[in-house]
């Protein structure tokens, strides 16, 4: 199946929306994991251009939290525009807002790899999976499991203290 017709057949992706589907139906959609265009993906996404972007994101993320502090892994590539995304990322004081911004960075950044003359190509595919990955793990972000959350680790660290 060719690469162009399995994304131009994926249902729409959109930031802040639930996720349109699951990983194990998007890897059926690409033609199951051991497909080439599943591996042509996850290739994309550990060694090639994406991974580069995702080390600059990472290394301006870590800047960020040590106040400069961090060690930078090298990537190939510099771009200052990803770096003050992120830190102005970090200089929002609410954690949630601070963790959408940030993901909507990533978002974005997926974005770079989706070439103009390709638009339906295998950076296509990739950018729908990093963004496929964004989406689900904020799909599973809700008042309810954080709520859920809080009480279980409430629950396990009360003690009983004598009278």
């Amino acid at each position: 199946m060719s690469i162009d017709y399995i994304v131009a057949s994926l249902p729409p992706i959109a930031f802040g929306e639930p996720a349109p589907m699951t990983w194990g139906e998007f890897a059926a959609a690409c033609g199951g994991e051991e497909s080439a265009a599943f591996r042509r993906v996850k290739k994309t996404i550990g060694e090639g251009e994406w991974r580069d972007i995702e080390v600059q994101l990472r290394n301006a993320a870590a800047e960020a939290r040590t106040g400069g502090r961090a060690h930078s892994r090298a990537a190939e590539g510099c771009s200052l525009y990803w770096r003050d995304r992120i830190v102005q990322c970090f200089a929002e004081k609410d954690v949630a807002r601070r963790d959408e911004a940030l993901d909507k960075a990533w978002w974005d950044a997926a974005g770079e790899l989706v070439p103009p003359t390709s638009p339906l190509g295998a950076g296509a595919l990739a950018a729908y999976a990093v963004r496929l990955r964004i989406a689900l793990r904020r799909s599973a972000i809700s008042s309810e499991s954080g709520s859920a959350a809080f009480e279980k680790l409430i629950t396990e660290t009360k003690m009983d203290f004598p009278k």
